[in-house]
């Protein structure tokens, strides 16, 4: 099968010849590291059967960088430190218009690399979910506060968070991607950041309304224990979730038994045998994850967050070379 056809067979829940590699987001110094060129490339030569299309930060922007964004959101040397955002005018002052969304692609760049790789399957992916959103542009403390103490201003932040949301998925989708994973950091190792209640009334209504808008495959990614939320998944219509952090307690083989055959899982493999050079520790880990969730489709084979900075490119490299026959040898 070509890379493409693995993945929509895998999507729909059927077995394809091999399990499909995938990754969503490589960081510039690993893609340095390993010496493969851009990032577009760097997908391409590591095997995986799935491109990141290319996107970019307007250049005004203090987004993922220094300062305060539009969004509320406070960074320094590109690592998020607080928000500000504490009432309905902030919110409207920091809820950029709908057109905005559109600086943020390169249609130009995504075009010739769909050109260039026309076997491969594109995907869109960023931490643009609500309640990612929501928290970080008023500051971790002040929001789960205000969920008690103010629940009007949070409900109206994650409305306004939801059609940027919206406006930048549409925006992604009109390159021709073929999925986009949706960013909604949800929970923690020892389980979801709020309870599964307070998730239905706020945030799922929120998600089935992206999903509704999109005529492509959503997948919901999320770091941490969010067991208690995948019934949820499956209600927002997600199409499968990405992530599936081992370190948080997310046991694959019974995440498959359970939710194996409404959700697409992505993901499960433990980052911290990337950050070491133990290769038959990486093949161990790709074996155990290909034996619990690849058995009748509905699973592709990636990292449980991302590659990042501090992990061993021969590891990586490892990861997705075994793969690629690691079915063919059990």
């Amino acid at each position: 099968m070509k890379p493409r056809e693995r993945v929509l067979t895998a999507i729909t829940h059927k077995e394809p010849d091999a399990v499909p590699r995938f990754e969503i987001w490589i960081n510039d110094e690993i893609v340095s590291e390993l010496g493969y060129g851009d990032l577009q490339s760097t997908h391409v030569k590591l095997g995986l059967d799935c491109i990141m299309i290319p996107t970019r930060i307007p250049a005004r922007s203090n987004y993922w960088r220094d300062g305060l964004d539009e969004f509320g959101q406070v960074w320094k040397d590109g690592i998020y430190v607080d928000g500000v955002v504490g009432s309905e005018e902030a919110i409207r002052r920091y809820t950029p218009p709908p057109e905005h969304a559109r600086r943020f692609f390169d249609f130009k760049k995504t075009k010739q690399t769909m050109k260039r790789y026309p076997d491969h399957f594109f995907v869109y992916g960023s931490h643009i979910g609500p309640f990612t959103m929501g928290y970080m542009g008023m500051g971790l403390k002040r929001f789960f506060l205000n969920l008690h103490q103010r629940p009007q201003l949070v409900q109206g932040l994650l409305e306004a968070r939801t059609e940027w949301c919206i406006a930048m998925c549409r925006e992604a989708a009109s390159t021709g991607v073929d999925m986009i994973v949706l960013g909604d950091d949800a929970g923690h190792r020892d389980g979801p950041m709020i309870s599964p209640q307070m998730w239905r009334e706020y945030v799922l209504p929120l998600h089935r309304h992206i999903v509704e808008q999109l005529d492509v495959p959503v997948i919901w990614h999320s770091d941490g224990a969010i067991q208690p939320l995948l019934p949820m998944a499956i209600e927002a219509g997600f199409a499968g979730v990405h992530g599936l952090e081992p370190a948080a307690g997310i046991d694959l083989a019974s995440v498959k038994q359970t939710y194996g055959k409404d959700l697409l899982l992505i993901g499960n493999v433990d980052v911290q045998v990337l950050c070491n050079s133990d290769l038959d520790a990486v093949r161990a880990e790709v074996t155990r994850c290909i034996k619990q969730a690849a058995s009748g489709g509905g699973y592709m084979l990636s990292s449980c967050n991302s590659l990042f900075k501090g992990m061993k490119p021969e590891s990586i490299v490892e990861m997705y070379r075994y793969a690629g026959t690691a079915e063919q040898s059990m």
